[in-house]
C-alpha cells in the first residue's frame, strides 16, 4: 500500500510540432480501464482527420495495469516511449493520447521516439499534477489551555485544521498523514499531559491544490 503517489488532477492538452508534423498530447485522469478506452475513443472523434492517434495508460497504485499501442506508426516509436514517460515520471491512474498530423517529412525512428516523449511530457507539464497522500482525520478535544500547544505542534508539522468548534472546550478536525499518524498523537498526548482527547477518523486520500484541501474518500 502506497502512502502517496502522483497523479492528474486536471487533464490539459499541449502540442508540439517537428518537422511540420503536429502532435497533440491529450491528457486525463482515469480510474478503470473502461474510462481510459472511453477517452482514447474521444480523442479519436475529436480529432477524426488525424493520421494517428497513440496511446498510453496506467492505471493503479502499483502500475498493475498498463497499456500502450503505436496505431500504426513503427512498432516501438510511440505507445511505448509514452508509457516510459507515464512510468518514468511515477504518475498513476493517467491515460495520454497522442494525436499526429503527419507534416510531408518523414522523422525515422528516433525522430518518432523522441516527438512522441516529448508531447507526452509536454502534456503532462500543462496538467495538474497533485500528490495524493492516505491518511485520516484527527478528532482533538482539547481545554483552553492545551490549545496553544496543540496549534504549535500542528504548526510545526505544517499539518492544516479542517475545522474548529469553540464552546467550552475546542474541537479540531485535522488531516493526519498515516506516517506522521503516531507521532503527532504521541507528541500532543504528552504536550498536553494526556488531557486531550484523541479520535482517530475516517481514512481518506487528500491532496493540496492550489493552496485548497482536496479530500477524497477510500
Amino acid at each position: 500500500m502506497l502512502l502517496e503517489y502522483k497523479t492528474v488532477y486536471e487533464g490539459k492538452e499541449s502540442e508540439i510540432v517537428e518537422k511540420k508534423s503536429r502532435f497533440i498530447a491529450s491528457v486525463e485522469a482515469v480510474a478503470t480501464e473502461e474510462e481510459a478506452v472511453e477517452f482514447i475513443e474521444y480523442v479519436r472523434k475529436k480529432y477524426w482527420d488525424a493520421r494517428h492517434h497513440c496511446f498510453a495508460y496506467v492505471i493503479g497504485e502499483n502500475h498493475e495495469l498498463k497499456r500502450y499501442n503505436d496505431d500504426g506508426e513503427p512498432g516501438g516509436t510511440a505507445g511505448k516511449p509514452m508509457l516510459d514517460v507515464l512510468l518514468g515520471e511515477d504518475i498513476h491512474n493517467t491515460v495520454v493520447v497522442v494525436t499526429r498530423y503527419f507534416g510531408g517529412t518523414l522523422l525515422g525512428t528516433g525522430g518518432l521516439v523522441r516527438a512522441y516523449q516529448g508531447a507526452t511530457k509536454a502534456g503532462i507539464n500543462a496538467s495538474d499534477i497533485i500528490t495524493k497522500k492516505r491518511g485520516h482525520m484527527l478528532e482533538i478535544l482539547t481545554d483552553y489551555t492545551g490549545l496553544g500547544k496543540i496549534q504549535y505542534i500542528l504548526g510545526q508539522r505544517g499539518l492544516r485544521i479542517m475545522d474548529t468548534e469553540y464552546t467550552d472546550s475546542v474541537k479540531l478536525s485535522v488531516l493526519i498523514p498515516l506516517d506522521e499518524e503516531q507521532a503527532v498523537i504521541g507528541e500532543i498526548t504528552e504536550g498536553t499531559n494526556g488531557q486531550a482527547g484523541l479520535t482517530v477518523g475516517r481514512a481518506c486520500m487528500f491532496a493540496e491544490h492550489e493552496k485548497e484541501i482536496l479530500i477524497f474518500e477510500e
